[in-house]
Formats: C-alpha cells, structure tokens, sequence
C-alpha cells in the first residue's frame, strides 16, 4: 500500500486542491482512499451492506477500521473521486487454442480410445507429444505408445495385424536417407495389412530431445557430442548440467520439457510428422 500521501498525524494532506470533478472509481481490495468530511485515510478491505445501502470499509496503517457509504466524497491522490461498488468478476476463460495451436472445443468430453494408435520410440517421445497434443489426442481418442526402440519394427507391426479400422502411425527417431531406421520402416510396410493402414514418418534429428528449439532454452544450438560418446549424457554434459547417472538423465530430460509450452518451442520437423500422423488416423473410414 502506499502511504507516502499521508501527513506527520497520520492523516491525509488536507491542502490537495478542490473543485475538479470526480470521477467513477469501482472499490478494490487495496485501493487507498481518503474520506474528506473526516480526513480518515485507509485501504480497503471490503464491502458491506448496511442499513440498507452499501458501505466501503477502510483499514488505516494502525489498523484502525471506518465505514463509509459508497459514493462522493473521497479522494484519491489528491484528486476527487466517487467510490463505486466492485466490479463483477469477469468470467474465467481458458486459452481459445490447445498447446498444439488447434482450437478448443470448449465443454468436450474424451472420446473412447480408438483401436488405433500412435507409437513413438520411447517414453521421452510419449511425454513430449502428450504435452503438446495431449489433448487434440483425447477429444480425438487416439492413444500414443512408447516402442522403447525400433530394431523390431516389422514384428511390431507384425503383432498388431493392422487394417481397415485399425491403423498405426509411427514417429521414428533420425528418419533420414540411407539410415538404419530407413531400412526398419522400409520392412515394417512390408508387412501383411501395412499398406494403406500403416503410416511411418520421422524427424531427423538424433533424439526427440533435438526437436526442442534451442533458443527455448536460452542458448543458440545444441551441445556437439563428439562419437562414441553416450549421446545424452554428452548433450547434459555440455549444457552443463548433472550427467552421467540414470537419474541425471531423467531428471535432465524433465528439466528440458518443463520449459516446452506449445508447438512455437518445437522444431517444425516433427510438427508436421505429428499433425501428418493425427490425420491420417482419424480420416474418415479410418
């Protein structure tokens, strides 16, 4: 509170200029007033009925409490105002957009899950969509599910016995030409029931920690990690964070996906590959 405009006695300068006219001002919690028929200056604390009409309560810096009836005659900062009543308090309203930039669909319940689904490599992937779509993923009743690897991408495939009605959309780490994870995606559609039911796209980037934009995390690229190094305890080590342990690592990745908010702090590789994946599942026949 400001009590600068206060004098030696406690009370407010009663000197301050007259006759402007007074303006409107709706009573909140803190608002510093003066009464000038009394000098009594105070904070508000509250509002009350009384008698039939409401008053304003004051609370001085000695903790002394006064009431006033709402209206003309007070001043604040020298100048003439009449107290109103509080305004209302203006209704709550979520974000109009979800994390992933689609637009909410406000009062909408998840839907049942769909016998599609949507694999990624590992749980750091899982955690990242589901941050970012979690929830365009529920109202649309798709369920993304960690591969922990993709050396068996065909079995996997394979095992689910995709189809009509019953589609797969696969996100793979370091998808680029001429890699390994090239040829496992090329024999994953290989597979009976694949075409036209199994869609694998990638990134590629070395992990889906790279998909982070890294002036989100205030620097101007990822740390290089030289070969043969474990590439996330390198990525730890340069950022200069604790590296080296399980632990280090979980709690590097936590720290890393505390600071992604919306699809803006991620790499506009994989936000196509995710929209492509959402789309296909959820077209309709599908």
């Amino acid at each position: 509170m400001d009590w600068s405009s206060w004098g030696p006695t406690g009370h407010a300068d009663l000197t301050r200029p007259a006759g402007r006219p007074a303006r409107t001002v709706p009573v909140a919690p803190g608002l510093v007033v003066e009464d000038v028929t009394t000098g009594f200056t105070g904070a508000v604390v509250g509002v009350e009925r009384s008698g039939g009409m409401h008053v304003v309560v004051l609370e001085d810096r000695r903790g002394v409490r006064r009431t006033f009836p709402l209206g003309g005659g007070f001043w604040i900062d020298g100048a003439p105002v009449a107290l109103a009543p509080p305004r209302p308090a203006a209704a709550t309203r979520g974000p109009a957009r979800t994390a992933s930039g689609s637009r909410r669909v406000d009062g909408a319940r998840a839907r049942t899950a769909r016998a599609s689904r949507i694999w990624v490599e590992g749980v750091h992937d899982a955690e990242l969509v589901e941050k970012v779509w979690g929830e365009d993923l529920r109202l649309e009743g798709i369920v993304v599910e960690p591969l922990h690897g993709v050396d068996d991408l065909a079995g996997a495939v394979r095992g689910f016995q995709p189809g009509p009605g019953r589609r797969l959309g696969i996100l793979v780490d370091h998808l680029v030409p001429g890699s390994k994870e090239e040829r496992l995606a090329a024999e994953a559609m290989r597979v009976p029931g694949a075409v036209g039911n199994v869609l694998v796209l990638g990134h590629p980037y070395v992990d889906v920690w790279q998909v982070i934009k890294p002036s989100v995390l205030g620097i101007d690229a990822w740390p290089v990690v030289p070969r043969g190094q474990d590439w996330k305890t390198g990525i730890l080590k340069g950022l200069g964070w604790p590296h080296g342990t399980a632990e280090a690592t979980g709690l590097g990745w936590k720290r890393l996906l505390s600071h992604v908010r919306t699809y803006a702090d991620l790499e506009p590789s994989l936000l196509g590959r995710v929209e492509e994946l959402i789309d296909f599942l959820t077209a309709p026949g599908s």
